[in-house]
């Protein structure tokens, strides 16, 4: 006997399908290859998120920013901005550069300093010291708000020592080129008094007099300030306010010029020093009134210092905070005061960090304030100080990306090179200078940039939550703002709005060729909008979208065009009264400004609200958006379905749930192997071949070896659709011949004796409906010999695997099936009818010349016995239910009805074909356990159509966005929308010569449908409706959802999507219409490809791309066979998915949830790179994440950052040409000169040498409080630091060799001055020499 298997089954079933021809094969040259790609970050644009440190060069007029996540922004003049990141992301808390030499260092929350060097265009770590015991307290995690260990950093000028204090309260001293920690500490017991008790805190500020450079004041948390002498190795004062309060705290201290001290307090004080006193010479409280009390009302902590002067006498004195407690409104603020007056600048958000500008570097000397640059949490402020009112300076930099958060992005490169000069005009006009602005430059112009010449065009757009689009010009490596657009224009309020966001951006496209903008909304409205350069006042057409609900049932005949209407409208009004009733759609508080019957409105010009669809009812969130303004279509999907509008027309289309897709046009004619009623082994079928349809059907022996199946050769799934057809016998609904019964094609009737047809019921209640229904064991009375064994068997497994007894049920109820077929093999006879002893009459045949049609052409019912009929009626459906399948819910409400047939109704048809549904998918999911094994070899073309919610072998896997049961109807109705796209191509195998203009649309289950689209000629597009036909059933499957689909020619070039040239409306109104080389015309008639003849028909000549988020697949058209496919995760998913064009090819790059990009060559879809690129650290990353063409793409860094990036080799190599330079060779200030009064009597500065106090002669550091750490790691690392460090040696030589050479000439002039001299003394000599002294 032979053994029965499930994998026995699949391979007889394999072997039993033939391969289908791929036709004529063409050999297609790819030319990308893995050297050609270069993955890399390029350029960051926008503001610093959270940033918490700032410092100046007021030489090279450069600005550096850091943040919390580690990374440094250094910016200069235009063009001129570069970023770098810190290796750890620890956040950045203190910058410090070393003036006018092209070097920087930080200090990171994990106690670390850095050293960085600019003078190459990329900033590059040079090397690292880690401090290891200087923290007070416990370390706690990063996000909290703590003092960090270096708390605090003083570099003088010009020199290679910098002053590090820390949490633990002492002062190290690093050297700068070595970065070795010096010996001399000044440790925090030896600072404060010996009667003092406790510890004095933190050290919040060093800082060294700039008179005495061995003067070096620290100033401690709690109060304590001291002037430590460095030569002598002690303290020399120490002063305190006195008050041993909180408010006695010191935030900040600053010098002045002439060596007076202030320092700022946590009460709102500024304190004086002389260093006489331990108590300061004045104390004032600039914002303080006195109360009844005559006290000073208490105030804010002032957090930052600064005091400068100018040569007309002029003292400023700039801090941040201080102001009154109980003024809520004025939280934010910086205060400048001039003499006696008091200046308080409010500020929009909170105070980060500030620095004055000045004209000289030296602290000694007068500083010439000119400015002040203020980091706010979400904006950089820069303030004039020479214009009266303190004017800002309007911002150059992209900063306001983040004026409303970002909620989507789009890029495009090589759009058209007039796009970019267009927006620009519209933007200018609309966007005029705001006033209250300085009129001076702005002062941050470090740097130079020259602009690269770009042979290409780059738009970045960006969907912000206030419903705003803005559009920036990306080219060269900079990003400048062109046009802002307003969805908020379009609409007005007719009452609050329910949603916290009810304009935000979800979705754009944007067809750059004829200028056209669709927008989706979160409610799921969608705005269109066309580019006009001129303003015009006209009225805003809306079309009302119904709402698209799960009323069809699946198994409703799809030719019942009303029920779709019905599904539509009825529903819609339910759920939208419902939801205008409640008020809780933000649809009903939104109306469109200057609709219809208003009169219209003024649109500017640029973008002008051309059509707004409005949802109704509840919100239909848009996850796909596609336009195509050759076809005047757009359409757009969402977890309900998809729509379709017509943009000419103005009217919907379709509006279809998902499931409403797998349905055929009901005007569509089917071919008899499409009309036929699948069995269950066909539902994994291999590639269906393009030959006729004629050698799809079924051979009549094959029948008869079905009917006389013996037990050892029995097949189940064969024995399974005969019961397919056994329950659609007896569940079907009560109907007249005229009745449809649409997609069975193999019938069982009764004898010529009992072919009478009875009389149908007139009830459309449904009560009539369950008298149709059998009980069980009537049914398993009419089920053949094997599977009344098995039934029990299965209602058994059902029950178990419900409750979840055990997990073994598979392998016991296999191990059972064959104990039982081999008892019935040796003779055991059941309690049963077989199919043997049935008498003739009871017999059901199958005839071979059952007629199909009637003289009208309608569909004929197969005849059914009338004593048959009436045994059935008296049966009750909803008593037991057949092999147990669970959730089946009866809806005695009135389903959809067939209007042709109107004495019968469909919910015995209904019950019956969610019934057979949830058996067939059982079986599928029985068999997909057992035959994991040939899960790569079964294809994905499923060709019949009325089969919804059908498992693929190639789909058991579970994707994110779908559900892991997939045998409930709950979870086949969250079927979503996840990609679409127009375009012209091949649907039917059996039409290879027709090019139609399609949709094809895909799901977020992996199913590939399509929709045909009948564009009328092009004189008669405004007034003929576009037909739309779906084709019925899935095309393709792959696992998870389709992220992305693309067209390429029977060469593998990508074809270009079809568009309408943009014409301006106010000059002509001619039609232009433009079509790519590879497309026709954009009539109606054009889209029909010229039939080609002999073999050249056979061949295919296009390619689909199909990414999902599990695999990739190249599909032929029109033999729809897959020629390419590649799994490209197996337990991740790809995030984006993506067709592009680079070096006259194209490629498919993807971006993995493991953070890795991976790029596959089309179509052959060979592997080309496999790189770990960017953490999937947040969702933001994954909503923003896009590529374009040439290899770039963008994606958000932070809410305020776009970070641009790029895969092409030959673009990197180019990106040095791109970034300006940082550092530039300048001249540094002289310093002050001493008068001569000063340096008589002891004024003025004194040089200190700190290389004999600091050097070997200072001791050896404790190696446990610090440790170096290398420059970067890695070979090619270090090589470019050597390199860097030798261009710097360089350079150095080169500026030492200017100075000699300057040295050389005014050596050279003072010598001939000598010589002058000399000449002149001698003549005087001799003029002198013989005279008298009574002569002279």
């Amino acid at each position: 006997m032979k053994k029965f298997t499930f994998k026995g089954v699949l391979d007889g079933f394999r072997s039993s399908v033939q391969a289908a021809p791929r036709g004529t094969e063409q050999e297609i040259q790819e030319t990308l290859r893995p050297d050609h790609f270069q993955i890399k970050k390029t350029f960051r644009h926008g503001f610093p998120f959270s940033p918490t440190a700032l410092a100046w060069d007021p030489v090279q007029k450069l600005l550096a920013v850091g943040d919390k996540g580690g990374n440094l922004r250094l910016l200069g003049g235009p063009g001129v901005d570069a970023h770098v990141r810190h290796e750890a992301g620890e956040a950045v808390l203190h910058v410090k550069f070393l003036i006018n030499e092209g070097a920087l260092v930080t200090a990171t929350a994990d106690d670390q300093l850095h050293l960085w060097t600019f003078r190459q265009k990329i900033a590059q770590r040079v090397q690292s010291l880690k401090f290891q015991r200087e923290r007070y307290y416990i370390k706690l995690s990063r996000q909290t708000k703590e003092l960090k260990g270096i708390t605090c950093l003083h570099l003088p000028l010009q020199s290679k020592w910098i002053h590090v204090g820390t949490e633990r309260g002492n002062v190290h001293v690093v050297n700068i080129e070595t970065f070795a920690l010096s010996g001399y500490v000044i440790n925090w017991n030896k600072a404060i008094e010996v009667t003092r008790p406790n510890h004095p805190g933190a050290v919040v500020d060093v800082s060294e007099n700039p008179l005495d450079a061995s003067k070096l004041v620290i100033a401690y948390e709690s109060g304590l300030v001291v002037v430590w002498d460095l030569r002598a190795r002690a303290a020399e004062w120490r002063g305190s306010l006195g008050t041993s309060g909180p408010g006695e705290a010191v935030r900040a201290a600053a010098w002045q010029h002439d060596a007076k001290l202030m320092t700022a307090h946590a009460d709102g004080a500024l304190a004086t020093w002389s260093m006489r006193s331990p108590r300061p010479t004045s104390l004032s409280y600039p914002h303080a009134k006195a109360n009844k009390d005559g006290k000073p009302e208490p105030c804010k902590p002032i957090l930052r210092l600064e005091w400068k002067t100018s040569r007309t006498g002029e003292s400023l004195v700039i801090f941040s905070g201080g102001l009154p407690t109980d003024k809520a409104g004025r939280t934010h603020s910086i205060t400048v005061l001039n003499g006696k007056s008091t200046t308080v600048l409010e500020m929009e958000h909170s105070v980060v960090d500030f620095v004055t500008l000045c004209e000289s570097p030296h602290a000694a000397d007068y500083q010439e304030p000119y400015a002040i640059v203020v980091l706010l949490q979400n904006d950089l402020v820069v303030i004039d100080l020479l214009t009266p009112g303190y004017p800002c300076f309007e911002n150059p930099y992209p900063m306001d990306i983040h004026e409303s958060p970002v909620t989507c992005c789009c890029y495009f490169a090589d759009c058209p090179s007039d796009l970019i000069p267009a927006f620009y005009s519209v933007g200018r006009q609309g966007n005029k200078k705001a006033a209250g602005f300085s009129e001076k430059l702005w002062p941050i112009n470090g740097g130079e940039w020259a602009p690269a010449s770009c042979s290409y065009s780059e738009i970045i757009l960006t969907g912000h939550a206030d419903g705003s689009v803005k559009f920036w010009d990306a080219s060269a490596g900079t990003l400048q703002i062109l046009y802002k657009l307003k969805c908020s224009k379009v609409f007005e309020r007719r009452g609050g709005y329910e949603e916290e966001s009810p304009l935000a951006v979800q979705q754009a496209a944007l067809c750059a060729e004829s200028r056209r903008l669709c927008v989706a909304l979160p409610h799921g409205h969608v705005v269109l909008f066309k580019f006009r350069k001129a303003e015009v006042h006209a009225e805003t057409h809306v079309v009302e979208v119904p709402v698209i609900t799960d009323a069809v049932e699946e198994e409703t005949s799809p030719e019942v065009e009303s029920g779709r209407s019905t599904s539509l409208g009825r529903g819609a009004e339910s759920v939208e009264g419902e939801g205008r009733r409640s008020g809780s759609w933000a649809g009903s508080a939104l109306r469109v400004r200057g609709c219809a019957g208003t009169g219209g409105a003024r649109r500017a010009p640029g973008f002008q609200a051309a059509l707004v669809a409005l949802q109704h009812g509840p919100p239909h969130p848009v996850t796909a958006l596609t336009l195509n303004s050759s076809y005047g279509l757009m359409a757009w999907g969402g977890e309900r379905g998809v729509v379709v509008l017509d943009v000419w027309r103005r009217c919907v289309v379709a509006a279809l749930p998902a499931h409403a897709l797998y349905l055929p046009h009901p005007e569509a004619p089917l071919a008899r192997h499409e009309r036929r009623s699948p069995e269950l082994d066909q539902l994994e079928e291999s590639p269906a071949s393009p030959e006729p349809a004629e050698e799809a059907l079924p051979d009549p022996k094959l029948d008869t070896r079905r009917k006389s199946t013996p037990w050892k050769n029995f097949n189940l799934k064969r024995q399974i659709s005969k019961v397919d057809l056994k329950l659609k016998a007896a569940f079907g609904p009560q109907e007249n011949e005229e009745t449809i019964e649409k997609g069975n094609s193999q019938f069982y009737c009764e004898t010529a004796a009992t072919a009478e047809v009875a009389p149908e019921s007139t009830t459309d209640s449904p009560e009539a409906d369950d008298a149709g229904e059998r009980r069980p064991d009537d049914d398993k009375s009419q089920l053949s010999s094997p599977l009344r064994v098995c039934s029990d068997v299965f209602e058994r497994m059902h029950r178990e695997l419900q409750e979840k007894r055990a997990t073994d049920v598979y392998d016991r109820m296999h191990k059972e099936l064959q104990e039982r077929w081999q008892d019935k093999e040796r003779g055991e006879i059941t309690p049963d009818i077989s199919p043997s002893r049935i008498g003739d009459d009871e017999k059901a045949t199958r005839p071979d010349n059952l007629p199909l049609f009637d003289e009208d052409g309608k569909p004929l019912r197969p005849p059914r016995s009338k004593a048959k009929r009436k045994e059935d009626s008296t049966k009750d459906q909803r008593d037991q239910r057949l092999l147990s399948v669970p959730n089946i819910k009866y809806n005695k409400q009135e389903s959809v009805k067939d209007l042709r047939k109107k004495q019968a109704t469909q919910q015995s048809q209904s019950f019956a074909g969610n019934l057979m549904r949830r058996f067939r998918e059982f079986v599928a999911r029985l068999c997909t356990r057992n035959e994991r094994n040939v899960e790569e070899e079964l294809n994905e073309v499923i060709q019949v159509p009325n089969i919804i919610g059908r498992v693929d072998k190639l789909d058991s896997s579970f994707s994110r966005s779908r559900s892991s049961s997939m045998s409930s109807l709950e979870n086949i109705s969250q079927e979503g929308i996840q990609c679409l796209a127009f375009a012209d191509s091949y649907t039917k195998r059996s039409d290879p010569t027709t090019l139609l203009p399609t949709l094809w649309i895909g799901t977020t289950l992996g199913s590939v449908l399509t929709m045909m689209i009948s564009l009328p000629e092009a004189d008669l597009r405004h007034t003929q409706p576009v037909v739309i036909s779906t084709s019925g059933g899935p095309i393709f499957r792959l696992k998870g959802s389709i992220l992305a689909m693309s067209f390429l020619d029977c060469n593998g070039a990508l074809i270009p999507y079809s568009y309408e040239s943009w014409k301006d409306d106010s000059k002509d109104g001619r039609e232009r219409r433009e079509r790519t080389p590879t497309k026709q015309s954009s009539s109606g008639s054009s889209h029909m490809s010229p039939p080609p003849s002999g073999a050249e028909a056979a061949a295919d000549r296009q390619f689909v791309v199909i990414a999902s988020e599990k695999q990739a697949r190249v599909v032929a058209l029109p033999s729809q066979n897959c020629v390419y496919r590649q799994q490209i995760v197996d337990t991740d998913f790809v995030v984006k998915s993506e067709i592009v064009s680079l070096k006259d090819s194209v490629c498919l790059v993807n971006y993995l949830s493991t953070g890795h990009l991976a790029a596959y060559s089309l179509p052959s879809l060979r592997p080309l790179v496999h790189t770990d690129f960017l953490p999937l650290s947040e969702l933001r990353i994954a909503k923003t994440f896009c590529f374009s063409n040439r290899g770039h793409g963008l994606y958000l860094a932070s809410p305020t950052e776009i970070q641009k990036f790029t895969i092409d080799a030959e673009f990197c190599q180019q990106l040095n040409e791109m970034i300006g330079e940082l550092f530039l060779p300048r001249d540094m200030p002289e310093p002050p000169k001493e008068s001569f009064f000063r340096g008589l009597f002891g004024g003025g500065s004194r040089p200190l040498d700190r290389e004999e106090l600091f050097g070997e002669s200072s001791g050896k550091p404790s190696r446990s409080v610090a440790k170096h750490i290398p420059g970067v790691e890695g070979a090619g690392q270090r090589v470019a630091a050597a390199t860097s460090e030798v261009a710097r040696a360089h350079q150095m030589v080169v500026e030492r060799g200017d100075k000699l050479s300057q040295l050389e000439d005014r050596a050279e002039r003072m010598h001939s001055q000598a010589s002058e001299f000399s000449s002149s003394a001698h003549q005087l000599m001799l003029k002198y020499k013989d005279k008298k002294w009574y002569q002279l």
